[in-house]
């Protein structure tokens, strides 16, 4: 009796629950943001750094459209700019002090992405997540 309880509940849990999703995670292809430890810039010297975006464990994470949002402020003279996968910290900073920000980066499959497969279990896009947050801090001396 308790060996057909406990295959029921496994069973109701890969019905109520999509398969895909589960090895989605398992596998744990998700978005991420490089390191969060930035250089640190120089008043009235030009500063560039780049922060690279990724899919973990996605061979084709070129297959992705990649969003981003920024919460937080630059000095005067720095500004981001968002390149594809990239977001850009550049410019001369024209003055000192400590600036936390915090990046937001959400992915959305580009290719093969099928309206059909969309439901409320699965989503069809091989993540485990779709959405990352990283926060960071640039110095500027």
């Amino acid at each position: 009796m308790k060996r057909s309880l406990s295959a029921a509940v496994i069973l109701s849990f890969f019905i109520l629950s999509s398969c895909q999703d589960i090895l989605e995670c398992v596998v744990n292809r998700h978005p991420q943001l490089e390191d969060n430890r930035l250089g640190t810039a120089q008043v009235n010297n030009y500063y560039f750094e780049e922060i690279r975006a990724d899919i973990n464990n996605e061979p084709h994470d070129d297959r992705y459209y990649y969003y981003f949002s920024i919460d937080g402020e630059l000095p005067r003279g720095l500004e981001f700019i968002v390149d594809y996968r990239s977001v850009i910290i550049e410019g001369r900073a024209q003055e000192s002090g400590v600036y936390n920000f915090t990046i937001r980066l959400s992915v959305e499959q580009a290719n093969d992405y099928y309206d059909e497969c969309e439901n409320r279990l699965n989503d069809c896009d091989g993540l485990c997540e779709d959405t990352t947050i990283e926060r960071y801090r640039l110095v500027v001396n």
